[in-house]
C-alpha cells in the first residue's frame, strides 16, 4: 500500500469534443463563468482555458468556500486578483445577486458602446465552464432557483452544452466539466482525485486514500486526529487502515478491517464535506 509513483496517461474524447463545442459557439458568449474548487484552487483551473475562450469577460467563481481553509483559499484568491480576475467565492448561503452584479459590471463597457450606438440592451449570454464535479450545475440551480440541471456528487453528470434560461436578461450554456490531457505534476492529479474531479479508474483508490491521509497528516494533523483517531502515520499506511477500519466499522467476517471500506469511507467524508476547512493547494508563488 505505498504511495508510489504512478503514471497518469489519459484524456477522455468527449473533453476534447467538449472543447470544440464552446470554440464554435463562441460568437454567441458574452462573459464566461469559470468554476473552481476552493479546497484545490490551482489544481482545479484549467490551465488552457484561454486558449478557447479568446479574452471574453470571465468571472472566477471559487465554489465549496464553506468547505476550504479561508486563510490558505484568500492567498490565492488575491493571486489571480493580481492577474486581473474578477473574484467571487460562493458557499451554499451565497445570494445569487451577488453574481448577478458582477455579470452585469462585467457587461458594462459592451452596452455602453451598444448605448452609443443606439442600440438597446440584449439578453447577457454567459458560458459556465470548469471541471467535473466544481458545482456548475449546483450554481445554475441556484441562479434559476429551480432544478435546471440534473446534479451529483461525481464527475460526469452534466453530458452535453444546454442552453437555461435563468431570467429576460441571463441566458447561461452548461457545459460538461473538462479537464486536459496532461496534468503537471503527480500533486495536481491526486488533489483532483481527493475531491472526486477525475473518476475512480483513473487512479487507484487507494493510493488517493494514502494521499489524502498524508495531506491531512502533514498540513491538518488535527483534523486527522479529530475524525480517525491517527496521530502519526506509517510508511505503508496498513496501521491507518486498521485504525480507521475499527473506529467505522469497516469489518469483514472474521473481524478483519475491509480495505475497500476504508476507501469508500474516506473518499466520501471528503467529497460529502465531513472532512472540511482543508485546502490542499498551498500557496508558494
Amino acid at each position: 500500500m505505498n504511495e508510489n509513483k504512478t503514471n497518469i496517461n489519459w484524456y477522455p474524447g468527449h473533453m476534447a469534443k467538449t472543447k470544440r463545442l464552446i470554440s464554435e459557439k463562441l460568437n454567441q458568449i458574452d462573459v464566461v463563468y469559470e468554476l473552481v474548487d476552493a479546497r484545490i484552487p490551482y489544481s482545479s483551473k484549467i490551465i488552457d482555458i484561454d486558449n478557447y475562450t479568446k479574452g471574453k469577460p470571465k468571472l472566477l467563481i471559487m465554489t465549496k468556500y464553506d468547505l476550504c481553509d479561508k486563510e490558505e483559499t484568500k492567498k490565492w484568491v488575491k493571486y489571480y486578483e493580481e492577474l486581473g480576475y474578477k473574484v467571487i467565492c460562493i458557499d451554499p448561503d451565497t445570494n445569487p445577486s451577488v453574481i448577478v452584479n458582477a455579470t452585469k459590471e462585467l457587461m458594462k463597457e459592451k452596452n455602453a458602446k451598444k448605448a452609443e450606438k443606439g442600440l438597446k440592451e440584449t439578453k447577457t449570454r454567459v458560458l459556465v465552464v470548469g471541471i467535473p464535479n466544481a458545482g456548475k450545475s449546483t450554481l445554475i440551480n441556484k441562479l434559476s432557483n429551480k432544478k435546471a440541471v440534473k446534479t451529483g456528487n461525481k464527475p460526469g453528470v452534466t453530458k452535453n452544452l444546454d442552453w437555461i434560461r435563468i431570467n429576460e436578461d441571463l441566458e447561461l450554456l452548461d457545459t460538461p466539466g473538462i479537464l486536459w490531457p496532461k496534468f503537471e505534476t503527480e500533486e495536481v492529479a491526486f488533489n483532483l482525485a481527493s475531491l472526486t474531479a477525475i473518476k475512480e479508474e483513473v487512479l487507484p483508490i487507494e493510493k488517493v486514500v494514502c494521499y489524502i491521509i498524508k495531506k491531512l497528516y502533514e498540513e491538518y494533523p488535527n483534523i486527522l486526529k479529530d475524525r480517525y483517531d491517527i496521530e502519526e502515520i506509517t510508511e505503508d499506511f496498513i496501521e491507518e487502515f486498521e485504525i480507521i477500519g475499527r473506529k467505522r466499522g469497516c469489518l469483514q467476517r472474521g473481524g478483519y478491517v475491509d480495505y475497500d471500506k476504508v476507501c469508500s469511507v474516506v473518499i466520501n467524508d471528503l467529497k460529502n464535506g465531513y472532512i472540511n476547512g482543508i485546502t490542499f493547494d498551498k500557496f508558494c508563488k
